[in-house]
């Protein structure tokens, strides 16, 4: 038919050379039949089915039959969207009088008719006709708007539990021994839930009890024969295709448990084992087929538990998991195409409505609803949710749904992900009734709806706490007092009567802080609640937010930044220690949002930005470091929130604080010679402070002190006492002015490593370290030298210090036999001695088998044994100088590489205990809560503080093992 190639063309067809030779195999067709297959989801499609079903049953039959309207309208509605129905008209085209105009209900079919003409089939293969049948019929019905997706599915679960009782009679038939038992199926999901898709796994639980006086193991394998063969019935192929898998995975102990289980074992497993998604699960368990009776025995024994679940004490631990193992498994190409478990997807909706049932369920059984819709409009005329929201979201899952059914009805194929062909776009929106630019309609409209179940799935939990405090509500949201108190708590919070009085104090009023409030809170209150402590993060947020009051920078942030306010509910909420920086200075609130304000300082700006305000207060030394501290804690606060916010590693922070500190000791050195100057006159001698210890090497944690050592050279012709006096006058009024109590956290300047420790002078002269280094310097001091970093005061006298420790912590030739002893010997008593009494040697921080000592003491022997040799070893920094130990060949690199995790891993638990509790811990945390907190701010889940548990140890007895080698010379076991 060359003639009609233009106007195939011009109808919507894609490939007009098939779509002619299909015209051909119909024969001469009515013109007004091609305009109509023009208009379908895909004209190609329809036309394809047709012609193939003329060849089966003749043509001249199949154009007989389309001269019933109604028969070809319904035909080519269903041909051009379903091209497996098209399929299986091919293999059955009698059944095309299911469709003429006397022959189709159009109303959805009755339960127990399904079910009586399903049990008529004998086998698997008649039994697919009769399925395929039935679900022509109600494929029809949905594409010719005869009925709504509610009745669609509805319709869907009843044929797939008359499909379960048919393949149970073919399966009775086919068992000697069913006698002996009684067999229940239980529907869960959503067959249960009377809202199965066309083609979806149909998730089953098998429950059984044995007949009166037959044996109880002969019943259970009877049983399980039985429900296998259900299974095998509906799932295996035959000349008629297949139906859909059985799955019965959410029976007690998933695939690794018995396949069916009597009444009682299922209600000791529940009570003893469950956890609360099995719960949740049972939410959507109804009867399906089998015997009846057993069936409501099942469910009375067990649905009583699920409105008890919420009372669990791991569920909001458990539902956190369960959204989060959703989410962890989307495979990153389809996370934004998933239309079923993606953000704004439909698992968001029926996890936040199924939450919501478990919690107020519990007291309210208008919510017990086994079907996500039903279940929403309780919720709403319940006043749980609000009106405007509760619609909202129905009309966005209903257009989910259908989207999800119209992508499935294709090939009748599970998929829940949206395509991203444009023929298979256009075809889908034109099924939905896009009839302009379907394939760009049809996404912005499925972008749209997800976009407001994305902010609804936050909303629908915590708007109604707002309105439950506000004197005005302004929805029909009704949530008792308890009410809000069971959902709080159900949300993570302990102290729900704490958080309703801070929620009032937040949104209670006229003002426009109180409004910004009001409408951000309710996602507030979701970051809030997916962190280690909610109350805390509430009860921070409230007392920034009065203490900033009406500043206009503040509420701009909070209404306009969607990042620094999900950043700040983070934060206060999995770290004391940023709260209560925050707490004391609420303009550290500004550096939130802004990636650039998250990287730290280096030091040589913070030095100078230091000196320029102190030299602002040069007359008043302790406004000075007054102006120098609150520097310091801005910073503070700008590298613990980079960090709670995953933005550093360990090593950076180290830097960062090290950098931070010395330039606050430099400040402050100057302040403090200033001040005594002022009191005694001009300094008689130049100044130096020596860095130790962990700030030496770049290295200072959270809870770090500031270990120093003073040096003075007096000046020529200087008094040599005076001069002495006068750099110790200043190194105690640095002390004093770094570690004063007030807002700014303080500065603990510690000395102690210096000569003679306590016991010697807080200053020395250079000549006096050089005196007592040439005489008296042990072994030990030595090793403390190579933390040294002499870079605060005088540049020249630092330098002379460098020159005068070097050959002392690089000895030429290296260490000789007997220091080396003594080295052992000291790590040994620092083993037995200062290990506090009890403390477990596997899970203290800092001397525990692998830990911070372990991994240092190691490279520093190393150091002491090779530096005179090995350039890269002469450095401050512990990871620099296992570097260049590796790279030497001294140490092997998969050894350096074990000491290295340790190091690492011990390290950021020493940081994050700090940042989680706002003070240090000795050794490993042991609470489940702090486990759990800890756990979150290394990256762990919150779950998997027992992980995180077994990493440490594992780790750390493998850096123990290395040690023994390294350090303490010892053969490996063999």
């Amino acid at each position: 038919m060359p003639s009609e190639t233009p106007d195939l063309t011009r109808r919507g067809f894609r490939n007009v050379d098939a779509a002619t030779a299909h015209l051909a195999d119909l024969g001469e067709v009515d013109p007004g039949l091609v305009e109509r297959i023009a208009t379908v989801a895909s004209p190609d499609t329809a036309l394809a089915s047709l012609a193939a079903i003329a060849r089966s049953l003749g043509a001249d039959v199949l154009r007989e039959r389309l001269t019933d309207p109604e028969l070809r309208e319904r035909l080519l509605v269903v041909l051009g969207t379903s091209e497996a129905m098209g399929d299986f008209l091919v293999r059955h085209p009698e059944m095309l009088g299911e469709l003429a105009g006397d022959q189709l209900d159009l109303h959805r079919r009755d339960a127990d008719a399904m079910r009586a003409e399903l049990a008529e089939a004998t086998d698997a293969a008649e039994l697919r006709v009769t399925y395929y049948r039935q679900l022509l019929c109600t494929i029809a019905r949905d594409l010719n708007a005869y009925s709504t997706f509610r009745e669609t599915s509805s319709e869907l679960s009843d044929l797939a539990v008359a499909t379960l009782e048919a393949a149970l009679g073919i399966a009775r038939s086919q068992e000697d021994d069913a006698d002996l038992v009684r067999l229940a199926i239980i529907a869960m999901g959503k067959t249960g839930g009377h809202e199965l898709n066309y083609i979806s796994d149909v998730d089953v639980i098998f429950v059984h009890e044995t007949a009166d006086g037959a044996d109880e193991q002969k019943a259970l394998r009877a049983a399980t024969r039985l429900a296998s063969a259900v299974m095998r019935i509906c799932s295996e192929p035959t000349s008629e295709g297949t139906i859909w898998e059985v799955d019965a995975n959410l029976r007690p102990e998933g695939a690794n448990g018995p396949l069916t289980r009597t009444v009682g074992s299922h209600v000791a497993y529940y009570e003893r084992w469950a956890t609360t998604w099995e719960f949740q699960a049972l939410l959507k368990a109804r009867f399906a087929a089998g015997d009846a009776e057993l069936g409501r025995e099942y469910l009375a024994a067990v649905q009583p538990m699920v409105w008890e679940a919420s009372t669990r004490e791991n569920f909001v631990t458990d539902t956190r998991a369960m959204r989060r193992r959703v989410l962890d498994h989307i495979p990153a190409a389809h996370r934004d195409r998933q239309l079923k478990l993606g953000s704004g997807g439909l698992r968001d909706v029926e996890f936040a409505v199924q939450l919501l049932q478990l919690v107020h369920g519990r007291g309210d059984e208008a919510l017990r609803s086994p079907t996500t819709l039903d279940a929403l409009e309780a919720l709403t005329e319940g006043g749980y949710v609000g009106r405007r929201d509760g619609a909202a979201l129905e009309e966005a899952y209903e257009f989910l749904r259908t989207l999800e059914h119209r992508i499935q009805l294709f090939r009748l194929r599970r998929s829940h992900i949206v395509p991203d062909d444009e023929e298979d776009l256009s075809r889908i929106g034109r099924s939905m009734g896009f009839r302009v630019s379907p394939a760009e309609n049809l996404v912005s409209e499925w972008q749209s709806h997800r976009r407001i179940v994305r902010r609804l799935h936050e909303k629908l939990f915590y708007q109604p706490l707002l309105e439950a405090v506000a004197s005005l509500p302004t929805e029909d949201i009704r949530l008792t007092p308890e009410a809000a108190r069971e959902r709080l708590v159900a949300l993570g919070f302990r102290d729900p009567k704490g958080a309703l009085a801070h929620l009032e104090a937040l949104t209670s009023g006229v003002s426009r802080r109180k409004a910004i409030h009001r409408a951000l809170l309710p996602a507030m209150l979701a970051w809030f609640s997916e962190a280690p402590d909610s109350d805390a993060g509430l009860l921070a947020f409230r007392s920034i937010s009065e203490s900033l009051g009406e500043s206009h920078w503040y509420l701009r942030k909070l209404r306009d930044e969607g990042e620094g306010a999900e950043q700040l509910a983070r934060l206060l909420s999995s770290s004391k220690y940023v709260s209560d920086l925050m707490m004391r200075n609420p303009d550290a609130v500004a550096l939130l949002g802004d990636d650039a304000e998250l990287v730290p300082r280096d030091v040589e700006r913070i030095h100078t930005e230091m000196a320029l305000a102190a030299k602002r207060h040069a007359r008043d030394a302790k406004a000075a470091v007054r102006a120098i501290r609150r520097i310091r804690r801005r910073e503070l606060s700008r590298v613990a929130i980079a960090d709670v916010l995953g933005r550093l590693d360990i090593v950076t922070v180290g830097h960062a604080l090290s950098d931070l500190n010395t330039a606050t000791v430099s400040a402050a050195l100057t302040a403090a010679t200033r001040a005594i100057e002022d009191e005694r006159g001009e300094m008689p001698t130049a100044m130096a402070v020596v860095l130790m210890g962990r700030l030496g090497g770049r290295e200072s944690g959270y809870g770090s002190d500031a270990d120093v050592m003073f040096v003075h050279q007096p000046l020529p012709g200087a008094d040599e006492k005076a001069a002495s006096q006068a750099a110790t006058a200043v190194a105690t009024r640095l002390r004093e002015m770094l570690q004063a109590a007030g807002d700014d956290p303080p500065l603990e300047v510690d000395a102690d490593l210096r000569p003679e420790g306590r016991n010697g002078p807080l200053v020395r002269s250079f000549a006096s370290y050089e005196a007592y280094y040439a005489k008296w310097s042990a072994v030990w001091e030595a090793q403390a030298l190579l933390r040294a970093s002499p870079v605060v005061g005088d540049p020249d006298l630092c330098a002379r210090f460098r020159t005068l420790i070097d050959p002392l912590r690089y000895p030429e030739g290296g260490l000789d036999e007997s220091a080396v002893r003594e080295i052992r010997r000291i790590k040994a008593r620092v083993e037995s001695e200062r290990l506090p009494r009890g403390a477990n040697p596997t899970t203290h921080l800092k001397l525990g088998r692998g830990g911070i000592a372990d991994v240092e003491w190691t490279v520093q022997l190393l150091q002491m044994c090779h530096g005179h040799e090995v350039e890269g070893l002469r450095t401050t920094d512990t990871l620099a100088a296992l570097h260049a130990a590796a790279s030497a060949g001294i140490v092997d690199s998969g050894d350096a590489a074990i000491l290295e995790e340790a190091w690492r891993l011990v390290s950021r638990i020493r940081n994050g205990v700090v940042l989680m509790r706002a003070k240090p811990a000795e050794s490993m945390v042991e609470q489940a809560a702090e486990k759990a907190g800890l756990a979150h701010l290394l990256g762990y889940r919150q779950d998997e503080g027992e992980r995180m548990v077994d990493d440490y140890l594992r780790i750390t007895r493998q850096a123990r093992a290395v040690i023994e080698r390294v350090f303490w010379g010892e053969p490996d076991p063999e």
